[in-house]
Formats: structure tokens, C-alpha cells, sequence
């Protein structure tokens, strides 16, 4: 017992920075107040003292605002951050090393008895506010982003966002360099939000920026053709963009002086 408690302290401070010393993990972490207590219910689930098994974690509910049922199977090292508003169903099970964050919820999606809740492997850390539903497994090492709705198994290693959740990872394929090459070309940075984020507006500007691409192949194509033929071609620059910033109303965007200024630069075609 002492061993487990050893490593839910040291494991505490591994994953947050705001633990300072033993004591404030052992008194002030509803987090780990809530599985030390949730052990204790879990015994007597199991034991077949169900009534008071319930009463005690409905107790430890009230502590600390962290609901697990008493039949929940949870692994080693299991860490809830901040805490409240989590919420593990009766059959769920959680593996080693596992993370959540407050408002949590791994649910069930059906009033039939037997297996109804999420099964969570080694090392998934969910973000604050996310629910996963379900009989669904969600694999070794992965990670559900904060708000995001789980209803489908997720494979180890994959990182999942959204509502309905859907995979995301970081593309590294040809496509993608050509976009990242093109949005340079062209003075517009696709990529400066967070990568993994499915924005249906950055989907949107990749098709345009890969029908860019492909148009500007053509172009270069076309103009060595024709120079072959002997025409003269000029070559004419893409014109650079502006230093203004987006604002708001008729204040002056950033780099310029006055709304006069503005009149015809990037940012105030855009704020129009």
C-alpha cells in the first residue's frame, strides 16, 4: 500500500509543476484523495459490500467533486489534475500512467447492463473537458484533446480532437511540403495555428493552395515553352504584402499611421 502511495506522489510531481513538497500533494490534491479512496470502494465492490462501497465513494464525491464508481478498474500511477467534474463510469478501466484533467468524463451510451464504459490503455492523457463514450478502447499512449467527443476507438499513439472526435496528426508527405512551399511563394502562412488542429478553414486554404500550385506549374511550363519559341517574357513580382494589421473599426491598422494609409493595403481589404 505504501509502494502504490510512493508512486502516485512521485508521479504527481513528475507530471505537475505546481507540486512543491509531500505534504501539500498529501493534503491538498483532491486528485489523489479521490483514488486513494476510490481503492478502499473498490475492494469492498469487490468484496460484495456494494452498499457501502457506494456510500463511500458518493462520500469521496462530495470531498472532492471526482466521481468514480466503485466497480471502475483503475491502473497504477493514475493521475487527476485539478479534478472537479470528473466523472468514471462503473465499467470503465484505465491502464498504467494514464492523465486526466477536470471535467472528464468517461461515460456509457447505453441503459444495457454488462461492458458500457471506455477501456483506457497505458500512458492516455485526456484534456480537460473531454468525453469519451461508450465501450470504446482508446490505445497505449494516446492523447484526447481538451473538449473533444470520443465515440470510436482510438489506435495507440493517436491524437484525437473535436466534436464528433476525429484522428489528427502532422502530415510530412509531399503535399505538405508543397503547401508549406507555396504558402511561402505567395506571403501567407497556413500553417502559424496550431497543426493539429482540424480547421475546416486551413482544409479549405490547402485545396486552394495545392490548385495554386498546380496552376503555377503550369504557368512556369507555359513561359518555358514560349521562350523556347523565341517570345520575351517579363517577368513580373508578386507583389509583397504590407506590414498593417487586422484591427477592427476605422483604427489605423498596425505599420501605418493613419486610416488614409490603409486605404488599399492587405489588411484593410481584408477587415472590409
Amino acid at each position: 500500500m505504501f509502494d502504490t502511495l510512493r508512486e502516485d506522489i512521485r508521479c504527481i510531481f513528475e507530471r505537475d509543476p505546481a507540486a512543491r513538497s509531500t505534504l501539500e500533494i498529501l493534503t491538498a490534491y483532491p486528485g489523489l484523495h479521490a483514488v486513494l479512496v476510490h481503492r478502499m470502494s473498490h475492494r469492498l465492490w469487490h468484496w460484495g459490500w456494494r452498499w457501502l462501497a457506494r456510500v463511500l465513494s458518493h462520500f469521496a464525491r462530495w470531498l472532492t467533486g471526482i466521481e468514480i464508481h466503485p466497480g471502475a478498474t483503475l491502473g497504477r500511477r493514475f493521475f487527476i489534475d485539478h479534478g472537479m467534474g470528473v466523472v468514471i463510469g462503473e465499467t470503465a478501466v484505465i491502464g498504467d500512467d494514464c492523465t486526466l484533467y477536470h471535467g472528464v468524463t468517461l461515460g456509457g451510451t447505453s441503459w444495457n447492463k454488462g461492458k458500457r464504459h471506455p477501456t483506457l490503455g497505458d500512458n492516455v492523457v485526456v484534456g480537460a473537458g473531454a468525453k469519451v463514450l461508450g465501450p470504446i478502447t482508446i490505445g497505449n499512449g494516446a492523447r484526447v484533446g481538451s473538449n473533444a467527443v470520443v465515440v470510436k476507438d482510438v489506435p495507440d499513439g493517436a491524437t484525437v480532437v473535436g466534436i464528433p472526435g476525429r484522428i489528427v496528426s502532422r502530415k510530412t508527405d509531399e503535399h505538405h511540403e508543397r503547401r508549406r512551399a507555396i504558402a511561402e511563394k505567395i506571403g501567407f502562412d497556413a500553417y502559424g495555428t496550431t497543426q493539429d488542429m482540424p480547421d475546416p478553414v486551413a482544409n479549405a486554404i490547402n485545396c486552394m493552395l495545392d490548385h495554386i500550385h498546380a496552376m503555377d506549374s503550369k504557368m512556369e511550363e507555359m513561359c518555358k515553352g514560349l521562350k523556347a519559341l523565341g517570345a520575351e517574357l517579363g517577368d513580373i513580382p508578386v507583389p509583397p504584402l504590407g506590414s498593417c494589421e487586422i484591427r477592427s473599426g476605422s483604427e489605423p491598422a498596425g505599420g501605418c499611421k493613419s486610416a488614409e494609409e490603409c486605404s488599399g493595403c492587405p489588411a484593410e481589404r481584408t477587415e472590409k
